[in-house]
C-alpha cells in the first residue's frame, strides 16, 4: 500500500486548509433553528412527570442537584416551570443503574452519594434543551446528519481562554428509521408529552465530556493514538500549542468528527511506502518488503516522527515520509462539510448512511473542492448497529469503524469538541 505526494503539492493548500479550519474552530456553534412546537394536552410538568416509580432514582438526583443554583438556575425550577418548553432525556431506574455500572459504581440507588449537588446539576442540565419542544417525528433521518445538534442547558465554564463565554454544551440527534438517538444512546421511549414539553426516555444517562479531543490523542492512553500522535506534531513542524491541527484539535468550540487509525494500520502504510522507496533505488520487490518491515518493527513511530534519523535508509525514507505528506492525511482523517471557512460537524455512528455507501467531505475539500472525500456506511440490525465503514478514494477495500461495548468503547468516543472512531486503515485520499 503506498500513494505519493503529488496529491499534496498543490501549492499552499495545507496552509490554505488549516487557516480556514482555525478560522472555523474561533467561532461559536450555530444557534439551534427555533422549532414550531406542538400543542400539548397534558396537564403534569416534566417535573411531576418524574414521580412516577420508573424516575424514583433520577427525582431524588434532580431534587439533590437542584440545591445547587447554577448559571442557568435551579433545576427543578426549570423543570417545574408551567410556562417553559423543553425537550429532556430523562433515564429511567434501569438507564441510571447501567449507567453506575459503566462508572465503575455499585447498582443502587446509593451510588448518587458520589457526586456532588453542582456534578449532577451539570450532568442533568446536559440532558435538557430549553426553548424548544422536539419530538421524535422532528428528528431528522437524513445520513449523513450533519447539523442535527441543539444546545443543552449545561455552560461550561471555559477550561482554557479559546473557550467563548457561555458556551453551551450540545448534544447530537439522529436517527435510523423509526429509532431515535441522543449522542449515540438509543431512547427507549420517544415522546412522553408534559404540559411545558417532552421527555424521552434514555437507555442509559448521557455523560457530558470533560476533554478535547488532542487531550486524548496527546495523552495516548494505552498506546493506542501513538502514530497518530506523531503524525500530527510532525505535521505542525513540532510539539506546540500553536500548531494548526494541534491548536484545532484542542479547541473547545470546534465540532470534528475524526477517523483515527490504530497503529498497526499505520505499520501497513509505512511498509508500503519504505517498500516503495526502496524498490525506487533499486532494492528487488520481496526484498524491499523484508527490509521495509524489518525497519517498521525496529523503528516504529520514529519512522514519522524523524525518518531522517533511521541509519543507512534516513534521506531515502526522509523524501518519500514528508511533513507534507503527513499534513495532507491528518487532514483527510477529520470530516469538514464544504464552505468558506469549512465548518467541522460531528457525526456518531447511528448517523451514519444505512446500507448503500455516501461520500462526505474532509477538510481536504478546503483546498479542492472537488475531492469525493470519505465514504461513509454502516449496517443496522433493527436498530442496533452491526458495522460501519469508512472507505478513501485509494483505499482497495473500506476501513472498519472498530466497534466494541462500553465502558472500553472504540467508537463514538465523545468529546467537548468532537467524537473520535478508531478505524483499521489509514485513509487514502487519491
Amino acid at each position: 500500500m503506498h500513494f505519493t505526494n503529488t496529491f499534496f503539492k498543490r501549492t499552499g493548500w495545507v496552509l490554505l486548509a488549516a487557516g480556514l479550519l482555525l478560522q472555523a474552530c474561533n467561532k461559536d456553534l450555530p444557534e439551534a433553528v427555533p422549532l414550531t412546537p406542538q400543542k400539548s394536552t397534558a396537564t403534569e410538568t416534566i417535573l411531576q412527570k418524574l414521580n412516577a416509580p420508573e424516575f424514583s432514582i433520577l427525582k431524588t438526583a434532580v431534587e439533590k442537584a437542584s440545591t445547587f443554583a447554577g448559571s442557568t438556575g435551579k433545576l427543578s425550577d426549570l423543570l417545574g416551570n408551567a410556562a417553559g418548553e423543553m425537550t429532556f432525556f430523562a433515564p429511567d431506574n434501569t438507564a441510571i443503574l447501567t449507567s453506575f455500572s459503566l462508572l465503575g459504581l455499585p447498582a443502587n440507588a446509593s451510588s448518587l452519594d458520589f457526586f456532588r449537588p453542582g456534578q449532577l446539576d451539570s450532568m442533568l442540565k446536559y440532558h435538557l434543551i430549553g426553548g424548544t419542544q422536539l419530538t421524535g417525528s422532528r428528528i431528522s433521518s437524513t445520513a449523513p446528519a450533519l447539523d442535527m445538534y441543539l444546545q443543552s442547558m449545561l455552560v461550561l465554564a471555559a477550561p482554557a481562554a479559546n473557550l467563548p463565554p457561555g458556551y453551551r454544551m450540545p448534544i447530537f440527534l439522529g436517527k435510523q428509521g423509526t429509532a431515535v438517538f441522543v449522542n449515540n444512546v438509543p431512547v427507549k421511549t420517544p415522546d412522553i408529552m408534559a404540559s411545558n414539553g417532552v421527555m424521552h426516555k434514555v437507555a442509559v444517562a448521557l455523560l457530558p465530556p470533560d476533554k478535547v479531543l488532542w487531550q486524548t490523542i496527546a495523552a495516548n492512553a494505552g498506546g493506542s493514538y501513538t502514530y497518530f500522535k506523531a503524525a500530527v506534531i510532525r505535521a505542525d513542524g513540532g510539539e506546540s500549542s500553536t500548531g494548526q491541527f494541534q491548536s484545532a484539535l484542542s479547541t473547545a468550540s470546534a465540532n470534528f468528527t475524526a477517523l483515527i487509525p490504530t497503529n498497526a494500520a499505520f505499520e501497513q502504510l509505512l511498509v508500503g511506502q519504505i517498500t516503495k522507496a526502496l524498490m525506487d533505488k533499486g532494492m528487488p520487490g520481496p526484498a524491499a518488503g523484508t527490509a521495509a518491515a524489518a525497519l517498521v518493527a525496529g523503528y516504529g513511530v520514529t519512522l514519522i516522527s524523524n525518518p531522517a534519523s533511521v541509519p543507512g535508509y534516513g534521506p531515502d525514507l526522509a523524501a518519500v515520509i514528508t511533513p507534507q505528506l503527513l499534513q495532507g492525511l491528518v487532514a483527510y482523517h477529520l470530516l469538514a462539510k464544504p464552505g468558506t471557512p469549512p465548518l467541522g460537524y460531528r457525526n456518531f455512528t447511528v448517523n451514519f448512511p444505512a446500507d448503500n455507501a455516501v461520500n462526505v467531505p474532509t477538510l481536504v475539500n478546503a483546498s479542492v473542492p472537488a475531492h469525493p472525500g470519505v465514504s461513509l456506511k454502516a449496517t443496522f440490525s433493527g436498530a442496533t448497529l452491526a458495522s460501519a465503514t469508512a472507505k478513501g478514494v485509494g483505499n482497495a477495500t473500506a476501513s472498519n469503524i472498530i466497534l466494541s461495548a462500553p465502558p472500553s468503547s472504540t467508537n463514538d468516543l465523545n468529546h467537548i469538541n468532537g467524537v473520535i472512531h478508531r478505524i483499521d486503515q489509514v485513509l487514502l485520499p487519491q
